[in-house]
């Protein structure tokens, strides 16, 4: 195959069953933009299935492999591998498999360490026998030049799908260090050092950032020339309409509306500022995903606001859809998801700065490499709710630095941070491996 012809692109992604994920996202708009530049795409879900934005179909006749439920039964109970076939494909049909992930999280790493790491053994794991209904399936397919994973968690596949079909792999790397590291002690180093060996059967890695690539690099005993980077990019049509400016200041939070997000210290702020009376009529408005285990915290922080007497000025928005999320966050004066954890990017940093909405974030993870990059906000010390506040304060007591905040940051992810930049440095690293 010539570099500059088009190419076939596998894509495996894992889905959600009933709630948007960043990282989903992200890799729909990055496949979209493959087929924009004149690339065949097959996107597969694994594990649940697609959760799509409006008018999105890409993947959406694609067939659930390694579906959650099956991949459960042949952990937890080995007469699950003698099901019939009719029995097993209603495991994972895709109204099955959204019905059952609403009653629990199914990807909540504490509850998966035996499951983890044998899905990482891959063809020598307890799941083998999805792996090779997959495999059955693509060989069935037309070939593909290259197969991408969507993160380092499916490199248990990868040796399998590299013998079946003969093409090269690629993985991205977005969140799956805070992942592996929250894994049950009993499991958690044995499921690095699978990684570690799984790893050799990838050719090249995609980091969504330097920071991030950078740790797992090390992480992994990768060599630094199997790991590129290529940074997150939206769609920034979606932001480009004028945002509404009237009205209070907003405190915005667009995330998953947990504890890990920041969101408890973001709360803590928010009511510093109150208390304050520096800002008048300040409100705080939070727009995510909310999973069943998210509730107990969400009560816990309105008692907080309604003891303080400001729950009248909060508003927590759970699981909109894309239309509503752009509206509300449209609405939001800044930005702050002081996220506590090891994050690997932020897309909600780049549709803020789309829309001209400066951030706050904290001074560690990939935060600095995102503001340094596009110069769309300022940071904070982790972990504390006082200097987010200061932070928080300086901007909405300062309108002129603001909006050249929220300009600056507009124009860089217009130039650098969009969804065919992404796609563009993402097909250079695939042509690279296939050439090789």
């Amino acid at each position: 195959m010539k570099r500059s012809s088009a190419m076939k692109i596998l894509h495996l992604t894992p889905g959600t069953g009933h709630f948007y994920c960043g990282s989903c996202l992200r890799d729909q708009d990055l496949c979209r933009q493959l087929q924009e530049l004149g690339h065949e795409v097959l996107m597969v879900p694994l594990y649940l299935p697609f959760v799509l934005q409006e008018g999105d179909s890409l993947g959406k006749d694609a067939p659930v492999f390694l579906g959650g439920v099956n991949m459960y039964l042949q952990q937890k109970a080995a007469w699950s591998k003698k099901l019939p076939g009719w029995l097993r494909r209603l495991f994972d049909a895709p109204r099955f498999l959204r019905f059952v992930s609403r009653f629990g999280d199914m990807t909540d790493a504490p509850l998966l360490g035996e499951l983890t790491l044998s899905t990482l053994r891959g063809e020598e794991g307890n799941q083998a026998q999805e792996l090779e209904r997959l495999v059955k399936w693509l060989q069935g397919e037309p070939k593909m030049d290259v197969v991408c994973l969507s993160n380092i968690m499916l490199v248990g596949a990868a040796r399998r799908l590299r013998q079946a079909l003969g093409t090269p792999i690629v993985c991205s790397m977005q969140g799956e260090l805070p992942f592996l590291d929250s894994l049950p002690s009993a499991y958690r180093e044995a499921a690095w050092q699978t990684v570690r060996e799984r790893a050799q059967d990838v050719d090249a890695f995609l980091a969504v950032s330097h920071h991030y690539g950078e740790q797992l690099r090390q992480r992994l005993d990768l060599p630094k020339e199997k790991v590129h980077v290529v940074h997150n990019g939206i769609a920034t049509e979606d932001w480009s309409e004028p945002r509404d400016q009237q009205g209070p200041p907003v405190l915005g939070f667009l995330a998953r509306l947990c504890e890990e997000k920041g969101l408890p210290e973001l709360v803590d702020a928010f009511v510093r500022l109150k208390q304050s009376g520096r800002v008048p009529d300040l409100r705080l408005r939070a727009v995510g995903v909310t999973l069943k285990m998210d509730l107990p915290l969400l009560e816990s922080l309105r008692r907080q606001l309604r003891k303080a007497g400001f729950e009248d000025s909060a508003e927590f928005h759970s699981n909109v859809d894309k239309s509503e999320k752009i509206r509300l966050v449209k609405t939001f004066t800044v930005l702050s998801v002081p996220a506590n954890y090891e994050e690997s990017f932020g897309l909600y940093l780049l549709e803020a700065m789309a829309s001209g909405i400066p951030v706050v974030q904290p001074r560690h993870a990939a935060f600095p490499e995102i503001l340094e990059a596009t110069g769309g906000g300022v940071l904070c010390e982790p972990r504390d709710p006082a200097d987010l506040a200061d932070k928080l304060e300086g901007l909405f007591l300062d309108p002129e630095r603001r909006e050249h905040l929220g300009r600056t940051g507009q124009r860089a992810v217009e130039q650098g941070f969009t969804a065919r930049h992404m796609a563009s440095g993402f097909a250079d690293v695939c042509k690279m491996v296939i050439a090789n």
